[in-house]
């Protein structure tokens, strides 16, 4: 066997460590679920014995009403994974268009970094309500676009409301690189554009990957706004049900479907960053 592929033996020391290790790790999840356990029946049981907890079991956790509802709230949300499956190619293409702009340097690029930065303030500052008001009422009765739905209305108002959010941290990932990668990537014989494409957007969606998978679980959860336009998505499918049957067990049910929507995301992310965490903090003690 060659010396290289060779193992040293693992000491009794360590053996014992590790056996401390899994003992002690066994034990935390023990504790952790029982006192998980103790907490939600406590909870459970404070909530139950209330007052008018059979008021509200009945107007809000109704099983029949969530069995009526189901067929028009889950075709409601299938409209709501449309807008944001566009608005989510949008909002990555306009964001990097303007994080780059406003990382030119340069006098003559002044005109285009003051835009861009007006743009991020505006969008910023607005309430996204108020912008897909502004959108989807205000533009079509400028006539001067072709006739669409409202539900194409609500798409580029969030892509106009988010696309501010997520180039600012584009441009923090971008000028979070250190100025030599650019230099030597001009020193090499690339351009400004190859250099940002090349050596400087990949490192920079690195750094900022997880603050943009929390925008992209945020835009999940705001893709319910667009039923103020009239989209019968899944939110406002939840508002007919509830006029229909004077019961308010559709909201939940749709609130249910975007958790379970937003879900995988949110585990995915908080995977991803300790992942992140994990690695930079290798040969550190913490």
């Amino acid at each position: 066997m060659p010396a290289a592929s060779r193992r040293p033996p693992v000491s009794a020391v360590e053996l014992d460590r590790r056996a401390y290790r899994r003992q002690q790790n066994t034990r935390s999840v023990l504790v952790s679920l029982i006192s998980t356990i103790v907490f939600a029946v406590v909870v459970w049981l404070t909530v139950i014995n209330t007052p008018g907890w059979s008021r509200v079991q009945q107007s809000f956790f109704d099983i029949e009403t969530a069995i009526e509802a189901w067929p028009r709230v889950i075709a409601g949300l299938w409209v709501n994974v449309q807008v944001l499956f566009f608005a989510v190619i949008g909002v990555l293409v306009l964001s990097v268009l303007i994080a780059t702009v406003r990382t030119l340097r340069g006098p003559v690029w002044f005109p285009l970094r003051a835009l861009a930065a007006a743009y991020t303030d505006l969008f910023r500052g607005i309430p996204l309500i108020i912008v897909l008001f502004l959108v989807g009422f205000g533009l079509p009765g400028l006539e001067l676009f072709p006739r669409n739905s409202a539900q194409f209305w609500g798409t580029i108002a969030l892509i106009l409301t988010y696309s501010a959010y997520v180039s600012e941290v584009f441009r923090a990932g971008i000028e979070a690189v250190h100025p030599s990668q650019r230099l030597a990537a001009r020193s090499l014989g690339l351009n400004h554009g190859q250099t940002m494409r090349i050596v400087v957007l990949p490192q920079a969606v690195r750094k900022v990957t997880p603050a943009l998978m929390n925008d992209f679980v945020a835009m999940q959860k705001d893709v319910g706004l667009i039923s103020v336009l009239g989209v019968v998505d899944a939110v406002r499918a939840a508002q007919i049900e509830t006029a229909a049957n004077f019961n308010f067990t559709p909201y939940v049910l749709a609130g249910l479907l975007f958790v379970l929507l937003a879900l995988p995301m949110i585990r995915l992310t908080d995977w991803y960053t300790a992942r992140l965490r994990a690695r930079e903090q290798i040969g550190t003690l913490v």
